[in-house]
């Protein structure tokens, strides 16, 4: 089964990553970065993940940048997601 991992910039700007495994759910797997800049590596990320326990879903899935304007001061937030899966097929 796949899932969508997103990387994002939170409120307080930084860097975050998460894996929305369904539902309203506030127990999405997650990991800080623990800063505003830069923008976490795809390594770093890679090693997010398999600390979440999870990989991308296949060897040429690539993170699909948006912009979303929050209203506040003119802010934009970042997110990219892309389509990952457990390791081991493990849920």
């Amino acid at each position: 089964m796949n899932y969508s991992a997103r990387l994002t910039n939170s409120f307080a700007g930084e860097w975050e990553l998460y894996v929305v495994t369904g539902g309203m759910s506030l127990d999405w797997p997650e990991h800080s970065f623990g800063r505003t800049g830069p923008v976490p590596t795809l390594q770093e990320r890679a090693d997010a993940l398999a600390l979440l326990g999870y990989s991308l879903a296949n060897d040429d899935a690539t993170w699909e940048w948006q912009e979303i304007p929050t209203g506040v001061m003119d802010r934009v937030e970042l997110l990219a997601a892309v389509d990952v899966q457990p390791i081991g097929g493990a849920a």
